[in-house]
């Protein structure tokens, strides 16, 4: 990244920062994911239960590999094998777990973050449950208001994620969603936090990178 761009992000970077703390969320900006990996580490507490939501952000910093050396239960739906019995049960497991990762799918530049799921068990312990939530962001996903937000969701976010799914909806044949009204519909359930909720420890990183879809 050439000075000027790298310039630009943190500006950029710092506006959003701003927004979210006067949300009520805390947040913090790191320059790369490397940084952003150390300091969400140092959150977790030793012997802390981690439920993971499904992150491709928070599988590119590394953390469940960090997390899985440390010796930490990780609740992780995604793993290969389980059954559908057991990746419910992880689900459920997920909303009460002592600290939660997630990524999301776009952040405005007033501090709202905004979300589509197609089970809902994500923005779920995103909202209430966990005992702490922890939700990595990179610099792609900063959108200018929730009209834009919804459009990112539309044309980038959910077509990637279905193709990374494997699922068969038309948004990977076209690129972009389709509204289908199939039963392998992804894109069901819309959340958007406006501030964070009253009851919820939230802390929001915000790396200076592009991470995730």
């Amino acid at each position: 990244m050439n000075e000027f761009v790298k310039w630009h992000t943190e500006i950029t970077g710092e506006k959003v920062i701003k927004a979210l703390v006067n949300n009520g969320f805390s947040a913090t900006y790191c320059r790369n994911a490397e940084e952003a990996a150390s300091e969400i580490l140092d959150q977790i507490p030793q012997g802390a239960t981690v439920g993971m939501g499904g992150s491709w952000t928070v599988k590119e910093l590394g953390l469940l590999e960090e997390l899985t050396a440390r010796g930490h239960e990780i609740l992780n739906h995604g793993k290969a094998g389980l059954s559908k019995e057991e990746k419910n049960e992880i689900r459920r497991r997920q909303l009460t777990c002592d600290v939660f990762l997630s990524g999301t799918n776009a952040v405005t530049m007033k501090g709202e973050l905004v979300n589509v799921d197609g089970t809902g068990n994500r923005v779920a312990a995103m909202i209430y449950g966990p005992q702490k939530i922890i939700i990595v962001v990179g610099m792609n996903k900063i959108v200018a208001d929730l009209p834009a937000a919804l459009e990112r969701i539309q044309k980038i976010a959910a077509p990637i994620n279905n193709k990374r799914l494997g699922l068969p909806n038309p948004c990977v044949q076209t690129g972009e969603c389709m509204d289908c009204q199939g039963p392998t519909r992804i894109c069901n359930v819309t959340t958007i936090l406006h501030k964070k909720p009253l009851l919820s420890d939230i802390h929001v990183f915000l790396v200076g990178e592009n991470l995730g879809f």
